[in-house]
C-alpha cells in the first residue's frame, strides 16, 4: 500500500514563526514546525508537503492541486480565515479530500474579527490554540481519519 500524501499549507506571515508576536504565536520558527511534523509523518508512514505562501491565489492552486495528488490536506490560512472565500471555496471543491485547519493561537481569545473563520464550515477538523503542535494534532488526526475510511 502507498503512504498516504498530506499536503500542509500555510498562509501569509507564517513565514515570520518564530520572530511575529512571540506572546501569540511563540518562538519556533516554522522550519523547525516543518522538521518536527517530518518525525511525526514518519512515525505514522505517510509523506508531507510541506508549504508556505503569502498570497491567496497560490493557496487556492495548491488546494485546488491537492485534491488531484493528496490524501488530505493541513491548512493554516493565516489572516485568509476571516475572509477569503476564494479558499474555502477551494476546500469545498476538493470534497471529499479531508481538510484540517489549524491555528496557532487560541483565536477565540484574542480580537473579535478573529473569531470568525469562513474556512471551518467545509473542514473535517479544526485544531485551534494548541501553539505549534496544533500541526501534529492536526496530521495524526487526519491520518487516523483517512485510514479509517
Amino acid at each position: 500500500m502507498d503512504p498516504l500524501q498530506i499536503l500542509i499549507v500555510n498562509g501569509p506571515n507564517l513565514n515570520l514563526l518564530g520572530r511575529r508576536e512571540p506572546n501569540a504565536y511563540g518562538t519556533e520558527t516554522l522550519a523547525t514546525v516543518e522538521a518536527r511534523v517530518q518525525t511525526v509523518a514518519a512515525e505514522l508512514g505517510c509523506q508531507i508537503d510541506f508549504r508556505q505562501h503569502n498570497h491567496e491565489g497560490v493557496l487556492v492552486d495548491w488546494i485546488q492541486e491537492a485534491g488531484e495528488r493528496h490524501d488530505g490536506v493541513v491548512l493554516n490560512p493565516g489572516a485568509l480565515t476571516h475572509y477569503s472565500y476564494a479558499i474555502r471555496d477551494a476546500v469545498a471543491a476538493i470534497a471529499p479530500t479531508p481538510v484540517v485547519e489549524v491555528h496557532v493561537s487560541n483565536v477565540h481569545a484574542r480580537e473579535p474579527f478573529r473569531h470568525d473563520s469562513v474556512v471551518s464550515a467545509v473542514a473535517a477538523g479544526i485544531i485551534v490554540g494548541w501553539g505549534t503542535l496544533g500541526y501534529e494534532l492536526a496530521l495524526r488526526g487526519l491520518v487516523a481519519k483517512l485510514s479509517a475510511s
